[in-house]
């Protein structure tokens, strides 16, 4: 299955990180090129393990997608319940490890498309795509991690809604 990835250093513990990568609401949206809106699904209001999201990219594509994995601050995973017609199948996931007198993220995606046939074509398109577009989120995050507003949001009840 392909997979596309992207890590950062970020000058602040794996607590400060973790929280700035599961910021809601309009937090989120201060710093997360891609969404347009997010909401938690089946009354949840906050994220964790087997919790669903509504999550609307800029550009249009609506995913619902669960929590399969939620382990502070060293974790998070996630995997497409519903999404755009051409994901068989679309995971993402978050690690953070202490580095020095900071964090580094890894970031990553992993999906398949379909139709099957259409594979030899449209995975090397979307290698590029989602490998573009992670790199675009992975550095606003980095950017929010030195942002004090954002920092002081995510570390606080209002980071997530």
């Amino acid at each position: 299955m392909p997979q596309v990835r992207a890590e950062v250093w970020v000058p602040v513990s794996a607590d400060t990180a973790f929280a700035v990568s599961q910021t809601t609401g309009e937090v989120r949206l201060q710093w997360d090129p891609f969404m347009r809106r997010q909401r938690f699904l089946d009354g949840a209001t906050r994220p964790g393990k087997g919790v669903q999201t509504l999550t609307k990219a800029r550009l249009g594509p609506v995913m619902v997608s669960r929590y399969v994995s939620y382990s502070p601050p060293r974790n998070v995973g996630m995997t497409m319940v519903t999404g755009p017609w051409f994901f068989e199948s679309f995971g993402g996931g978050w690690r953070f490890e202490p580095e020095g007198e900071g964090t580094r993220a890894v970031w990553k995606y992993t999906y398949s498309v379909r139709p099957r046939w259409l594979r030899p074509v449209a995975e090397p398109i979307g290698q590029w795509l989602l490998g573009r577009e992670i790199r675009r989120r992975i550095e606003a995050f980095a950017a929010a991690c030195s942002d004090p507003a954002i920092v002081a949001a995510a570390l606080s009840a209002d980071g997530v809604r």
